[in-house]
């Protein structure tokens, strides 16, 4: 029973379940049939639709193919009116320009070049498009015109502009001095600024559009003459405002100078002092051109020591070259000539330098380095030719033994080669013969100083003057004075001294050029010199007759030279090669010494007791024996005074010599004369002693301290 009932509740929920499936199967059923209707009604809604828009696109296309056709026409239209427009307007840029362009660019260049670039416009156009039109040639003519007063504007503001720098300033510019800071606003201002932009446009314009250089030649021919004539007007500066006593520099400079005491003074560029080689030059002059005449006072020559030398060697000079007279002047203008061509040297570089920076910015760059020599040409030549001249005029003067010349070759050679690392920075990019011109002038002045500093060690050496000119006190030679003086000077230009002999030389080591193998040139050429006087004065000092007033010339030119060497630093020279040089001229003195001392003796023979009886008082001479005493007091008296009226004229200018000189012989004198007299004395020789004894012991020393003082 229970199964039974299992198998009913089964079926039954089985019924329900299928009952419910048919009802959802039925569902289904009824959903699709809704679908395909919507679906068939949404196909005819968009069959519908797409045949309207197929309609409408039929009816729209063409109406957009007309309006894009029009809008091309409207298009066309514009772009030919525009055109017609633009072409009419270069038929009108003659009118509207041509006005302006008569005027001239002054005052509105900026305008005028709009004009010029307008015009340059048509007249393209007319070549590409029309090339047979009227107004072609129209324009073409008002653009030739343009440019015409372009390149004559330029040259009007580079004419009108252009000054030539003021000497002052100039000065200032090549002052040299580290101490004093040269402010900015001291650096060359050539042109206005204003004027500058201008200058510079119209360059470029004429460099881009105007297919010209000529401005270029325009350029450098105004500028080039600015820079002589700058270089001209700080020559007639010096010429006008220059003195012994230094450089005209600027009122900026010397207010610089008074507000900074503690400053060193102004550097003027390797510049000699005025009137310190014109003293040696005076005296050479005199040697070379009056031969040492006697008749100039050459036993007058009396060289003092230290000071009192210096003053002499001026007086000299004052009395051979009056400073009234046309010798003085000659030389004051020399001076002035030298040291305006030594800064015109300077200022010629600096301006240089400045003209450089000017053009770089007014010149295309590649035709810079041509312009700038074109520019510098003249001022380079005229400095060069006055060298020239410098080195012609000395080697006349050499000719003429005048070796004064060499003294104004120094100064200028030295400021050429300490200046030449400018000049070649400056020069560099010219042309190889611009190049070569400083070279070629430091050369010739080297050889032409070799030359002189030669000849005048040989004219030392061959001076064959020797009885007219011979100072009859025997005092320091002229020859050995100019000697010493040509020596001295050369201190101050050792370098370029040693560089001129070396530049002579052809040896493997002068190929080696070195500053100690020049010293030594010039240590062996001083030698040479000091050689050569020794060797003349030994000829000359045989013209004196009387072998002590040759032993006091000897004396007196070896002790002056020695002196002068000692106080400069020519001994530290001439020890380079010869270091025993003092020494010797030390031995030499003390010969001619002994061989002075040596006139003495026929005085002090007298005094010798030889052959002489004792000195007994109360002894009874004999007249045999009297006479004797006689004679030797009197021979002593004779030779005492006539040695002291000989030798009271002559000289001895050392007053250290002379002194020594005198103590040594009052003493040897006195001593001989003090015992003699001492021994005689008392001894009864003579009924007038005081005939045969004339003289005290201290009267014979006051008579030799009057010795070479023609004073006393």
């Amino acid at each position: 029973m229970i199964p039974s009932e299992e198998a009913s509740a089964r079926r039954r929920e089985i019924e329900a379940k299928l009952k419910q499936e048919e009802e959802t199967l039925s569902f289904i059923r009824e959903s699709l049939e809704k679908s395909d209707q919507l679906t068939k009604n949404m196909v005819s809604i968009l069959s519908s639709f797409e045949s309207r828009l197929m309609k409408l696109e039929n009816s729209i296309i063409p109406v957009h193919k007309q309006t894009e056709n029009l809008q091309r026409l409207q298009e066309n239209v514009e772009k030919t009116l525009s055109c017609l427009d633009h072409v009419i307007g270069y038929y009108h840029v003659a009118k509207d320009t041509e006005k302006i362009i008569k005027e001239g660019p002054t005052g509105r260049l900026e305008e005028y070049l709009g004009c010029m670039a307008r015009i340059q416009k048509a007249v393209e156009y007319f070549q590409d498009n029309n090339p047979d039109s009227p107004e072609l040639n129209r324009v073409k003519s008002l653009f030739e015109r343009g440019k015409e007063s372009l390149e004559s504007e330029f040259r009007s503001l580079l004419t009108r502009h252009t000054k030539p720098v003021p000497p002052i300033l100039i000065l200032d510019l090549i002052s040299g001095d580290d101490e004093i800071e040269t402010p900015e606003d001291m650096i060359l201002e050539h042109l206005p600024e204003s004027v500058l932009q201008d200058i510079v446009r119209i360059s470029l314009w004429l460099v881009e559009f105007g297919r010209n250089q000529d401005f270029m030649n325009v350029y450098y021919q105004i500028r080039s003459s600015q820079l002589d004539r700058s270089i001209k007007g700080l020559k007639e500066h010096f010429r006008k405002n220059s003195s012994s006593t230094g450089i005209p520099y600027s009122p900026a400079i010397q207010n610089k100078r008074k507000d900074t005491p503690t400053k060193k003074p102004i550097k003027r560029p390797a510049v000699f002092i005025p009137g310190t080689i014109r003293k040696a030059q005076n005296l050479l002059k005199q040697y070379s051109q009056h031969g040492l005449d006697g008749k100039k006072g050459a036993s007058n020559l009396i060289p003092m020591e230290g000071h009192e030398h210096d003053l002499r060697v001026k007086h000299l000079s004052d009395t051979l070259n009056d400073k009234h007279g046309p010798a003085a002047g000659r030389d004051d203008v020399l001076d002035i000539e030298i040291d305006a061509y030594i800064h015109c040297v300077s200022a010629f570089v600096k301006l240089a330098q400045s003209e450089y920076q000017l053009l770089t910015e007014i010149i295309p760059e590649h035709h810079q380095k041509k312009t700038f020599d074109s520019l510098i040409q003249e001022s380079l030549d005229n400095l060069m030719i006055e060298g020239d001249n410098i080195v012609s005029a000395a080697r006349k003067a050499i000719i003429r033994h005048d070796y004064s010349a060499v003294l104004t070759i120094f100064p200028i050679l030295r400021h050429l080669k300490q200046t030449k690392p400018e000049f070649d920075q400056v020069l560099q990019g010219t042309a190889a013969s611009t190049k070569n011109k400083l070279p070629g002038l430091i050369t010739s002045m080297e050889t032409t100083g070799a030359k002189a500093l030669e000849d005048f060690a040989d004219n030392i050496k061959n001076d064959p003057d020797k009885e007219y000119n011979m100072p009859k006190d025997g005092t320091v030679h002229e020859l050995t004075s100019n000697a010493i003086l040509f020596l001295q000077q050369l201190l101050d230009f050792q370098e370029t001294a040693g560089a001129m002999l070396a530049s002579q030389e052809t040896s493997s080591s002068a190929s080696s050029y070195s500053s100690e193998f020049s010293r030594r040139l010039l240590s062996t050429y001083i030698c040479k010199v000091l050689g050569n006087l020794q060797l003349n004065l030994l000829s000359k000092s045989r013209v004196y007759e009387d072998p002590a007033l040759s032993a006091i010339f000897l004396h007196n030119n070896y002790n002056y030279i020695l002196k002068s060497l000692e106080k400069s630093e020519l001994i530290h020279l001439v020890a380079v090669t010869q270091k025993e040089a003092e020494e010797s001229y030390r031995k030499h003195i003390d010969q001619q010494l002994k061989i002075y001392q040596r006139s003495w003796l026929k005085v002090m023979e007298y005094l010798s007791v030889e052959n002489l009886p004792t000195s007994s008082q109360g002894a009874k001479l004999k007249d045999k024996e009297r006479t004797m005493i006689k004679e030797r007091f009197k021979g002593f008296n004779d030779g005492l005074e006539e040695l002291c009226k000989i030798q009271k004229a002559w000289a001895i200018p050392d007053t250290e010599q002379r002194d020594k000189i005198r103590q040594d012989q009052k003493k040897i004198v006195r001593e001989a004369y003090g015992a003699f007299l001492q021994r005689y004395s008392h001894v009864p020789f003579t009924k007038n002693p005081e005939k045969y004894i004339k003289y005290r012991v201290e009267q014979v020393g006051e008579m030799i301290e009057k010795l070479f003082d023609t004073s006393a």
